[in-house]
């Protein structure tokens, strides 16, 4: 029986999985390809974390159901990090709730609060579950600009003017996940307050919170006072400690969002598996030099790989936070749209990386690129674009980036 369910009809093709089908073809038949596509840290969690995972799991207690909302020791250890990193009180009882990775976590609070023809404010170009959660909720989605300049302003105003029903939440990811760009802590404080005079919920990604460069910490929302009536933040161990796959991240906040993204999760799951939340816990509370080391690497990274591009021909912005470069096109084949340059930058130089467009219309133009692979990668990625871009008739003198 063919059915077309309703929620499959609101959600488009994935793009970007056009280009990891290609790559995983070309892996299979044998081809060596840097993948620069996936936020996928090629590094391995802290050792005194793996060690706490192992002594945990040997416990023939530790294998029953687990908490929804987190064991009480992972919720203080996460707003004690509110505390030590941005000088944040959180209550570890009624503004905290453990989630499986930030990304469950927007779309558990997206099903709580939203209701079929709720409009909701999301950045284009977004990482898709800033927009699709909400999608497969019900809302629609209503596009607001990811640069945080004046125009952006204009363009909430005018949302909250013309749209009908008034939107209802609003979402932010700083540092952005496409584009890298960054806010400081008077970004914040002016939403907070256009938040309130306009009855709005914030929803504030910061996963890539400790990913930060050439000295400019990055701020919590939650550090502007009044934020709690207004806004819930989510973080994410995953780049932090390099422990993506053990899918553990948080939000705090505001009690009564916490308070409903709590409840909906207790009929959705039983929490993360009590091992690994007490490895969670090693990781917030022990020795936190490793979250510089990663800081030092993916900086280090950074740095190869803009010049190394540079040199091959293709001048790539400097990213000042997170672990990824957001792209534009080489001039010369930006009439080729950023996923069929995707798509012969895999085929021609054997690199992956993520199209543009699959991030939403704005991000046509660009893309994205992980910094996921070591330095001697990056060069080497960097020496087979050269001989791509080159066989496109592209000068490609051996240039330095500018600055």
């Amino acid at each position: 029986m063919e059915t077309e369910f309703y929620r499959m009809k609101r959600l488009p093709p994935y793009v970007i999985a056009e280009v990891n089908a290609m790559r995983h073809a070309a892996r299979r038949s044998g081809e060596d390809i840097i993948d620069l596509g996936m936020g996928n840290p090629d590094r391995p969690p802290p050792q005194h974390v793996l060690d706490k995972l192992c002594e945990v799991a040997q416990k023939p207690d530790a294998h029953g159901y687990s908490q929804s909302r987190g064991i009480p020791g992972l919720r203080k250890a996460q707003a004690n990090y509110y505390g030590n990193r941005f000088g944040v009180d959180i209550d570890p009882e009624r503004e905290v709730v453990v989630t499986l990775g930030s990304k469950e976590g927007l779309a558990s609070l997206a099903n709580a609060i939203t209701a079929p023809g709720d409009v909701v404010l999301a950045p284009n170009p977004s990482y898709p579950i800033h927009t699709f959660g909400f999608i497969i909720a019900g809302a629609t989605i209503r596009s607001v600009p990811t640069t945080p300049d004046e125009e952006y302003w204009r363009q909430l105003e005018s949302a909250m003017a013309y749209t009908v029903p008034r939107p209802s939440v609003l979402v932010v990811n700083y540092p952005s996940n496409p584009t890298a760009e960054v806010v400081d802590l008077a970004f914040y404080e002016r939403l907070v307050a256009w938040a309130k005079e306009n009855q709005v919920w914030i929803l504030s990604d910061l996963a890539y919170s400790e990913l930060w460069y050439d000295g400019n910490p990055t701020p919590s929302i939650m550090q502007v006072p009044g934020a709690k009536d207004v806004a819930v933040e989510f973080t994410s161990l995953s780049k932090t400690y390099s422990m993506a796959g053990w899918r553990i991240g948080f939000a705090v906040g505001n009690q009564q969002l916490i308070a409903a993204m709590t409840r909906v999760k207790s009929y959705l799951d039983y929490g993360a598996f009590t091992p690994i939340q007490a490895a969670a816990c090693a990781a917030l509370n022990g020795p936190q030099d490793c979250v510089e080391e990663n800081r030092r690497i993916y900086h280090k990274r950074r740095d190869v790989m803009v010049e190394a591009f540079a040199r091959a021909g293709w001048d790539i912005p400097p990213p000042p936070a997170s672990m990824f470069a957001w792209a534009p096109l080489p001039p010369a084949l930006a009439h080729l749209g950023s996923l069929e340059f995707s798509k012969q930058l895999l085929t021609h130089a054997q690199v992956a990386v993520a199209p543009g467009v699959g991030y939403g219309e704005e991000g046509e133009g660009y893309v994205r690129i992980a910094m996921v692979e070591n330095e001697q990668r990056l060069r080497q990625a960097a020496r087979n674009i050269k001989r791509y871009l080159s066989a496109q008739g592209i000068n490609t003198g051996d240039r330095r980036a500018a600055g």
